[in-house]
């Protein structure tokens, strides 16, 4: 059972909606099928593109 919300527990998805939020979503999709090609595309940003501090600025695929 959770123990009330908290984001740091999911800490990987509450980065993708942020990103989600602030850099994808910025206009409204036209419908569903734009809705997930642009949560795809922002999870590809996240894991391919984008390196991160964390990882010594390396992305998340080559990191693993």
């Amino acid at each position: 059972m959770m123990d009330g919300y908290d984001c740091y527990q999911n800490a990987l998805a509450e980065r993708v909606n942020g990103i989600l939020k602030d850099e994808v979503l910025f206009l409204l999709p036209a419908d569903l099928a734009q809705a997930r090609l642009l949560a795809k595309q922002a999870v590809c940003l996240h894991n391919e593109e984008r390196p991160h501090l964390a990882l010594n600025y390396l992305t998340p695929n080559q990191v693993h």
